[in-house]
């Protein structure tokens, strides 16, 4: 490049224009270039060079102003990159003088692209003042002015108050800050900061973390560019983070959206991917976040947090193992410039988190003192459920931790010989929350107590709080006498004095603590003391704070133990929290490490990015299949019958088949042959196919499902038998057809020679042996105790085992999610098409019309697990598909109708809060389609979404207000309101579920709406609602599995059947076999899931291996059978009665429940006799009779348990509805 130094002759052009475009973060330093050189042109030449400045982010807003400043400037640059889509759509290329960086150089000059790309590379007001001066003098304007070549300011480099180092040791020695017995924090951010003036966060940061540390904080450009000089970010890790090969610094600090990059070895030529490089660091590697949208003001006051932004500067980050997304800095606009600001108190989050894994790092494991936290299903009995997990048998888990962390020399005393062991001494001490049988003077009498926190020392805590905070507690609660009802788990003592009570088990230095109630109070459960029932926002107890401000002053490390507790999930922004977030507040400055399932990437994504967790997947559970021996002769049976032609011999099978049926639990086939034995016009043998068909569809149900055998206990490996199954039970996904592929992994495993045209594929024999190794290589208690040694944790994918995603292996690492853009995939589209196809199909055959509203319970796992399946579908019902570019999904298109052949079919969207929280895109994407498709000149006959937003219309609402679809739980907080209703028994008809649906659900969400309170408009739409419709992926999880599924799914049923006042039919979709996609109704699938696990005596015996958990786990099944029964009256009542005969009847069963777990017994029960009373079954008055008196021995043992201790009032056994809650409900929402 020409460095001009001449001076000039003539000028055609005294007014030059000039229209830049650039990215928003460099405006405001090219800004104040040209502030710089506007007077020294003025001055030196006579020149007045007026500068129109756009930023990429506000371009689409300002379009218009645009195009005629452009129109009218002499030079337009435009820096770009492929990115920037806007470019692409909207502008046409005929600008004169036109310089675009980065494209189709066929539009403007090239030369002068390339050299002004260079000046902007090297960035700073300088080379901007340069480049400016380079425009003008080079787009053939007859001005000929003075410009200097680039400035090569350095592409990395260490930063330090205003001074650039581009040497370690050169920085080590002439920085008279570092101190060598201090510990070392490394920073890592963004070279444009630099360059571009903005570095107000950075230096709070850098600031901040001196007070403590030795920082070492390094600029990076990111990308690796040999040509300009430019390492890579993973590069300069090694660089100045590493010394002799050997990392000098305790922590990292990761303040980059982008990947690390690979980085080539010296040695062995390798590429050395940024995952790697963080290992070989081996120490935590937070990331802080900066919103790049977001102003102070727009984040506190938004309850969302971060919008459009969390794809890429929070999910992606987490690929390489990055922990805890708290915001540190907002973006503050003036117009196209924007600046950094930081947010103070954020930034002291940061930095004492980072001193506290520092100072984890630093205590000697005989002195850790470490916090476990087991979970409990409050709602469906705390004290038969203590140590709730999915799929986990937390007991024998801890025992198995607690016996690792005695060897590496934790101070432990008197650990439990196993897991029974463990339960009962919490039980006998009742070291848990008050319940229905659980008072608080029970809990001091027996000794689970742990800690009594006086008035004063909690008052001294509480009052640090935040206004906000502090005001919302005492409304809901009171002070610590209580608010309408007493307080939580606070004890008078002699001198009358509030203690409140913390309860747990101590081992030596290790604390054992059952989570506290979050939203009910006392020693009973029912609609006035759910508080949360009433009030979606209400904040956790006083005892609840409490107790995390105790963890937080004892602990230095806590540890929730299982999927899933309650802490991520209390009332606060969706992510990047404030001091005003109750997640963010209980959990405060302690290291924070979460067992937590591999199947489970939507839960534990709000694990990490609300609480700070950092997470430790465990294996996923075994596998087996469903069908049990006791059907195998009934089965051959069936068999036999199909191929037989011989009419005698037929009528011989009839008897066996009849005589079989009637020794199996199939009750539902026995109802069947005994209406017909009881029909004096029909016969057995003349009515068989009537028997025939629902018995053949049953067992062929049974044999295409699987069920889990038992729980995964964390740290011991699937062995023998069970790792057959397990390897089985991924490769089936892809291996279907393979009939011998369980026998011969045992060979492969075994080293046997094997003859199979299956196995004979050297690819499938390699993918088993690797299967088993990383099998072996996982972990999990090894990664825990890395966890306690503040080390890294390395990250890995997370996702179902049994649809193939055996990269969730080996497990014992920080599992992260997935791109929120690239859903739905084309592969999760094809079966999207044809569930939305098998819907208007079957709906269609059944009523001779089309469904005009479908309402769908959208939830985060069809993302996560399915890749967006459901998400096709509700495109595809409205005669929509998305569209792709580079692999991402951009917008939606518009099937036409004559390619359609059907009419367009409205959907209706109850969405997760955990899909609003991290998948707003997705949200918007369908809510483009929604106002797409009503915009359309269709007739309305054919376009069903117009039809219904005209109605809406005439009933009052405006356009925007009739195109709302998404609805969910109010923002910030989580939960359908239903499940507390049914569980607490506060409700009396089908009206009152409503009520509790509609007051927590009415919220609308989509393009430029976050939680609308839209109650109108959700009322008018579930009008027309005719079905309602869910799907199953896989068969690790089902609608029995979590209550999220019968409050949801079951109360938006129940809310659009009362509404519209019609019948509203009810599918269940099936994508657990890509290739054979299904529906079927919800009635079916309820029958599927209980023959396939809860009534299954596979599944039975799997959960009686594990004691009290397994019988914990069984109740709360049961008490979900009777929610979806309460919402859809969709159970068949041989269901009911089956539950009765096996759990309750059944001698063996009855005496398993009554030794290893009592109260889930009583649960059950108590659940079977509300049942009863409301009408939802129907048996013999001896069947009641004698549960009535097997409940009252159950009690009778649970009152044995309270010896002479006065343990006060509390609810027992007793069902009482109380109905205050809809009055205080309607008041508050």
């Amino acid at each position: 490049m020409k460095n001009n130094k001449k001076s000039i002759i003539k000028y055609k052009k005294q007014d030059i224009n000039i229209t830049i475009i650039m990215w928003a973060s460099y405006c405001s330093i090219i800004n104040n270039s040209y502030n710089l050189l506007k007077k020294e042109l003025k001055d030196k030449y006579g020149i007045n060079i007026n500068l129109n400045l756009y930023s990429t982010r506000d371009i689409s807003d300002r379009f218009d102003d645009f195009s005629n400043d452009a129109k009218n400037s002499d030079i337009v640059f435009m820096y770009r990159t492929s990115a920037d889509d806007f470019y692409d759509d909207n502008i046409e290329f005929n600008f004169k003088n036109l310089i675009i960086t980065g494209q189709d150089p066929s539009y403007w000059n090239s030369k002068l692209s390339s050299n002004a790309y260079i000046y902007t590379t090297y960035g700073g007001i300088e080379n901007f003042k340069n480049l400016i001066l380079y425009l003008i003098s080079n787009s053939n304007l007859g001005v000929d002015i003075e410009y200097n070549e680039p400035n090569k300011l350095p592409f990395q480099g260490i930063y330090y108050k205003e001074k650039i180092y581009e040497d370690l040791n050169d920085y080590l020695k002439n920085n008279k800050n570092i101190v060598s017995n201090k510990n070392t924090v490394g920073i890592l951010f963004s070279r444009h900061y630099l360059v571009n003036e903005d570095l107000e966060v950075i230096d709070e940061l850098i600031n901040r973390l001196n007070k403590y540390f030795n920082i070492i904080p390094v600029f990076t450009y990111g990308a690796k560019d040999e040509y300009i000089g430019a390492l890579g970010s993973g590069q300069c890790i090694l660089n100045y983070f590493f010394k002799e090969d050997k990392p000098i610094i305790d922590a990292m600090v990761n303040l980059l959206s982008f990947p690390l990059g690979t980085v080539k070895n010296k040695s062995t030529l390798k590429k050395i991917t940024g995952v790697n490089i963080l290992k070989k660091l081996n120490i935590p590697v937070f990331h802080p976040i900066m919103s790049y949208y977001k102003s102070y003001d727009e984040w506190k006051e938004n309850i969302q947090g971060l919008s459009s932004e969390i794809g890429w500067n929070v999910a992606l980050p987490e690929f390489e193992g990055v922990i805890e997304p708290i915001i540190i800095g907002t973006t503050e606009k003036n117009g196209s410039l924007e600046k950094k600001k930081p947010i103070e108190d954020r930034i002291d989050k940061v930095v004492n988190r980072i001193k506290k894994w520092i100072d984890l790092k630093n205590v000697q494991n005989k002195d850790k003192k470490v916090i476990f936290v087991l979970h409990n299903a409050a709602c469906a009995s705390v004290e038969a459920t203590v140590g709730s997990a999915a799929h986990l048998d937390t007991f024998q888990s801890m025992i198995n931790i607690m016996n690792k962390m005695k060897e590496e020399g934790y101070c432990i005393e008197n650990i439990p010989k196993d897991g029974d062991e463990l339960v009962k001494m919490i039980l006998d001490k009742k070291a848990i929350s008050e319940f229905r049988w659980t008072t608080v003077n029970e809990i001091i009498s027996k000794g689970g107590a742990l800690h009594l926190m006086d008035e004063m020392e909690y008052m001294d805590y509480f009052n640090t709080l935040p206004k906000k905070v502090k005001n919302k507690i005492l409304d809901t609660w009171g002070d610590l006498n209580g608010k309408d009802i007493p307080a939580s788990m606070v004890y008078k003592d002699e001198n009358n004095k509030n203690k409140i009570v913390i309860t747990g088990l101590k081992f030596g230095n290790i604390y054992l603590c059952v989570q506290p109630k979050r939203g009910c109070a006392g020693a009973r459960c029912d609609g006035n003391v759910c508080k949360i029932l009433h009030d979606p926002e209400c904040p956790p107890t006083h005892q609840y704070m409490a107790t995390y401000k105790y963890f937080n002053e004892i602990g230095d490390v806590i540890v929730h133990v299982g999927t899933h507790g309650s802490l991520e999930f209390l009332p606060g922004k969706n992510i990047a929290l404030s001091n005003e977030c109750y997640p963010d507040i209980c959990i405060n400055d302690t290291p924070h490490l979460y067992i937590y399932n591999s199947d489970n990437p939507p839960e534990g994504t709000i694990a990490k990015r609300r609480s700070s967790a950092t997470l430790i997947s465990h294996m996923q559970t075994v596998m087996i299949d469903a069908f049990y021996s006791e059907l195998e002769t009934l089965d051959n049976y069936v068999n036999e019958y199909l191929k037989e032609m011989d009419i005698s011999k037929r009528h011989q099978l009839e008897h066996l088949i009849i005589e079989e049926v009637k020794k199996t639990n199939l009750l539902k086939i026995k109802e069947i042959i005994e209406s017909i034995e009881n029909d004096a016009n029909k016969s057995l043998h003349n009515n068989f196919n009537e028997i025939y068909s629902d018995l053949r569809n049953t067992l062929e149900m049974i044999k295409t499902s699987k069920c889990n055998d038992g729980m995964h206990i964390f740290g011991e490996l699937p062995q023998d038998d069970k790792r057959i199954e397990f390897i089985n039970s991924i490769l089936e996904f892809d291996h279907r057809n393979n009939k011998n592929l369980k026998e011969n992994i045992g060979k492969i495993l075994n080293n046997e020679d094997i003859e199979d045209k299956y196995i004979e594929d050297k690819e499938l024999k390699d993918r088993i042996i690797d299967l088993n190794k990383r099998i072996e290589d996982s972990k999990e208690i090894e990664s825990l105790l890395n966890g306690f040694d503040a080390k890294y944790i390395e990250p890995g994918p997370s996702g179902l085992i049994t649809r193939g995603r055996d990269d969730i292996l080996p497990t014992g690492r920080n599992f992260y999610s997935l791109d929120p853009y690239k859903v739905p995939t084309k592969s999760a589209y094809r079966i999207g098409v044809l569930l939305a196809e098998h819907i208007i199909d079957k709906y269609l055959t059944e009523n001779n019309s089309y469904p005009e509203n479908v309402a769908i319970y959208w939830m985060c796992s069809d993302i996560m697990w399915a890749d967006g399946e459901g998400m096709a579908q509700i495109l595809h019902l409205m005669g929509t598909k998305p569209k792709w570019k580079h692999g991402k999904v951009v917008g939606v298109e518009i099937i036409p109708l004559e390619e359609l052949n059907r009419p367009r079919i409205d959907i209706t969207m109850r969405v997760s809060g955990i899909l609003r929280d991290n998948f707003p895109n997705c949200m918007d994407i369908v809510d483009e389609a929604i106002s797409k498709v009503a915009k359309l000149d269709e007739p309305s006959e054919m376009n069903f979404v117009k039809k219904h937003v005209m109605e809406g219309l005439d009933n009052g609402l405006s356009f925007r207000e009739a195109t709302y679809r998404i609805f969910s739980s109010k923002p910030g907080t989580y939960g359908n309101g239903v499940k507390y209703a049914i569980y607490s028994s506060a409700w009396e008809n089908e009206e009152d579920l409503k009520d509790a649906f509609m007051m927590w659900n009415s919220y609308a969400y989509g393009k430029g709406i976050f939680g609308d309170n839209a109650k109108k408009s959700f009322e008018n739409i579930l009008k027309s609602v005719d079905l309602t419709f869910n799907k199953t992926v896989s068969d690790e999880y089902d609608l029995f599995g979590c209550c999220g599924y019968f409050g949801t799914h079951g109360g938006l049923t129940n809310a659009a059947k009362v509404i519209s006042k019609k019948e509203v039919k009810s599918y269940y979709g099936d994508t657990r076999n890509p290739d054979k996609v299904g529906i079927r109704t919800l009635n079916e699938e309820i029958e599927r899931v209980s023959l396939t696990k809860l009534l299954n005596p596979n599944w039975i015996e799997g959960m009686k291996k594990h004691g009290y958990k397994g019988a914990g786990d069984i109740s709360k099944r049961v008490g979900r059978v009777f929610g979806w029964s309460a919402t859809t009256k969709e159970v068949d009542n041989w269901i009911f009665e089956e539950i009765y005969n096996t759990f309750v009847k059944n001698e063996e069963n009855k005496e398993f429940f009554r030794e290893n777990n009592p109260y889930a017994m009583e649960e059950i029960g108590r659940r079977l006799l509300e049942a009863y009373q409301r009408g939802l079954w129907k048996t013999d008055e001896n069947n009641i009779d004698d549960l009535k008196m097997i409940y009252m021995e159950i009690e009778g043992d649970i009152e044995d348990t309270y010896g002479d201790i006065d343990i006060g009032e509390f609810q027992g056994g007793s069902i009482d509805i109380d109905m205050s809650w809809k009055k205080k409900l309607k008041e508050k929402y």
